[in-house]
């Protein structure tokens, strides 16, 4: 019996041991550094391209970029499960900001996560590697015009300081950059409105993250993939919480009928994405805010993809409605 408890204890030993040597390779190791193969490419902005990047940035960038001088200077974004998160700062600034990319290190930001200096930008903000070429250069040429939003800024934001579970996530790859695609990418037919309402819902704004189970079980190359997908549950943001206290979780997006959309209209879900008010007047709640910027044909594309896919019953939902 002595013996046994004596390898016992030394095999717990061992195992502690190795834990204490993973936390420490987790917390002081260095960040990987990734190469860096931009494409080619100069972007030759027109006033299309430019007002098309200026809406998407409104919508997808602005909201977590935009710092207290009304330019996308960076700013405070979470300071929760994930650690104490700043934006950058994607100004045309040339200290802080991001005058000295090219359009090709640009697009290869925007598509792998990985900056020009070979770092793999945090897991929170949005990679587009299913975003539409024609999108790409909209939003680049929205960067490099004279609207103000853009215009030199001089914040330089702290660096994110990482909790130990992010750091662990990089280490382990479940967070980490993305292939640069091969091909073009084309966006699909407006006038196909499952797969246009797919494509903004799940490529062009990034709906699906928020509204999946978990951003720790995100799959950006085939969103439908994701844990969760569109059922809702995510605790977006821990400094927003509910009247009695809860953290507000991500909404329900599927048809079902007791935690979803199932019983809504498509004019319902219109109000509630434009305007930010949902069934019986009720205002949606902070993070969710109104998009404005989206058409009524995108926003009743999105509700038409929402048809098609999977229904999840989501119980963390179920006390949260009642």
């Amino acid at each position: 019996m002595k013996r046994i408890l004596k390898i016992a204890g030394k095999f717990f030993l061992g195992l502690i041991i190795l834990l204490l040597i993973f936390a420490a390779f987790v917390q002081f190791s260095p960040k990987k550094i990734y190469s860096v193969n931009s494409p080619d490419l100069k972007v030759i902005p027109d006033s299309i391209k430019i007002e098309e990047g200026a809406r998407i940035a409104s919508m997808l960038c602005a909201s977590c970029h935009r710092s207290s001088d009304g330019k996308l200077g960076g700013a405070l974004m979470e300071d929760g499960m994930f650690g104490v998160i700043y934006s950058a700062n994607i100004t045309q600034d040339p200290t802080y900001g991001i005058a000295n990319y090219t359009d090709g290190e640009l697009a290869y930001l925007l598509r792998t996560g990985i900056n020009r200096k070979g770092e793999y930008t945090p897991p929170w903000m949005a990679k587009l590697p299913n975003l539409s070429d024609d999108d790409i250069e909209s939003i680049i040429s929205f960067l490099r015009s004279d609207n103000s939003m853009v215009q030199p800024s001089d914040n330089n934001p702290p660096l994110p300081e990482y909790t130990f579970l992010t750091k662990m996530l990089l280490k382990l790859g479940m967070f980490g950059p993305l292939p640069y695609p091969e091909k073009p990418i084309i966006a699909p037919d407006t006038n196909d409105m499952v797969a246009f309402g797919k494509y903004i819902s799940t490529a062009k704004f990034d709906c699906y993250s928020c509204h999946s189970l978990d951003f720790t079980k995100v799959d950006a190359m085939i969103p439908e993939k994701s844990v969760g997908f569109f059922g809702g549950g995510n605790p977006v943001e821990a400094s927003i919480v509910d009247e009695n206290g809860n953290i507000i979780l991500s909404a329900n997006l599927t048809m079902d009928k007791e935690t979803g959309l199932g019983d809504w209209t498509e004019d319902q879900f219109l109000k509630a994405v434009k305007q930010g008010v949902g069934p019986n007047n009720r205002p949606i709640r902070n993070p969710m805010v109104p998009f404005t910027a989206l058409t009524d044909h995108e926003v009743k594309s999105v509700w038409a993809y929402l048809q098609t896919i999977p229904v999840i019953k989501n119980e963390k939902l179920v006390d949260r409605l009642k």
